[in-house]
């Protein structure tokens, strides 16, 4: 039997130890791996479940708030007029402004405060929600501006805050008239068998317009022209709609008008002036809305919507995690 050289078996013992080394070496690589992959698979899906539930959080919180600001905005929107809300946001002083020519519309109950004294709270409030809500829904229409309403007193303007040219007398005439309609088969909600009777006054000229107040910022006008106005409701008659010479002006300035003189009336602070009564318009079709393209109104009033200022990508976000969102934003409690 023949035997290996000396440095032939000392090669082939290293090599064997290298061999058996490095099988060591990887077997105990492979159990670490075995032992250590399962927990950081365990902390990434973690992890993941963590961020896909927060950016699910956030997303919902983003869209309950965004829900809240557009009714915050849409009640802002109610009280301001929308160019003014644009700049309070902006954190800028609203300044005066003077109006040239503007048309007033004044109205209250007949027989209010009578009423009131024979009627509950409840009831009076029920009442005047009955008269504010049909009012509200038929200005709408129409090129004007609801400046308060105070009582049952009720002011509507056109021609500020946004200008309409000489189409002002025109957009509050033909509101009146709607009005005046839509008021006749009302009746006083707790006392069916007595009908609710408006009395309205319109006057046509200059005004300043602006916001008064810091807390609670009102839009008010001021000048003569809203005395007159509110003269010429004061002095009206139940169910009829008294205007002033200006108005009438503007009116036959217009055309399609229908007026009667109503004579020369002992006006407080004003003295001895003309006044009329607005009857009806001529072949009922809306000249104040005619130089509208489209014979749509703009309105620029209480009724403008407030703009979405939340960027889409929360839609896509939330549609993206597949979550119910109408039952997680109801249940949201925002801070």
């Amino acid at each position: 039997m023949n035997q290996w050289p000396h440095s032939g078996r000392a090669e082939v013992l290293g090599t064997v130890q290298v061999a058996s080394r490095d099988l060591v070496l990887a077997a105990v690589l492979l159990a670490v791996a075995l032992v250590v992959s399962p927990c950081v698979i365990l902390l990434v899906c973690n992890a993941t479940k963590t961020v896909q539930h927060f950016a699910g959080t956030l997303a919902r919180r983003t869209l309950a708030l965004r829900h809240e600001k557009k009714k915050c905005d849409r009640l802002l929107y109610q009280m301001l007029p929308p160019a003014v809300v644009k700049q309070l946001k902006q954190e800028r002083q609203v300044p005066a402004e003077n109006f040239e020519s503007v048309t007033i519309f004044f109205s209250d109950i007949v027989g209010f405060t009578q009423l009131s004294a024979v009627s509950s709270p409840m009831q009076v409030v029920t009442m005047l929600n009955t008269v504010y809500r049909l009012f509200d829904s038929r200005i709408q229409k129409y090129d004007v501006y609801k400046v308060e309403t105070i009582g049952d007193a009720y002011m509507v303007v056109s021609g500020l805050p946004q200008r309409n040219d000489n189409r002002h007398a025109g957009e509050i005439a033909t509101m009146s008239l709607d009005l005046l309609e839509g008021i006749r088969p009302c009746v006083v909600p707790h006392r069916p068998e007595e009908n609710i009777r408006m009395r309205m006054g319109v006057n046509t000229g200059p005004c300043v317009a602006g916001v008064v107040g810091f807390t609670m910022p009102r839009y008010c006008l001021f000048g003569d022209t809203i005395n007159t106005a509110s003269r010429m409701e004061s002095t009206g008659e139940p169910m009829r709609i008294h205007i002033s010479e200006q108005t009438k002006q503007s009116l036959d300035q217009l055309g399609g008008y229908v007026v009667e003189l109503r004579g020369q009336l002992e006006i407080k602070g004003k003295g001895v002036m003309n006044t009329y009564w607005l009857l009806d318009k001529e072949g009922g079709e809306d000249k104040a809305s005619a130089a509208t393209p489209g014979g749509l109104r703009p309105l620029s009033g209480n009724s403008a919507e407030p703009p979405d200022v939340v960027p889409e990508f929360i839609d896509l976000l939330l549609g993206s995690l597949d979550l119910d969102l109408e039952d997680d934003a109801n249940g949201l409690d925002l801070l």
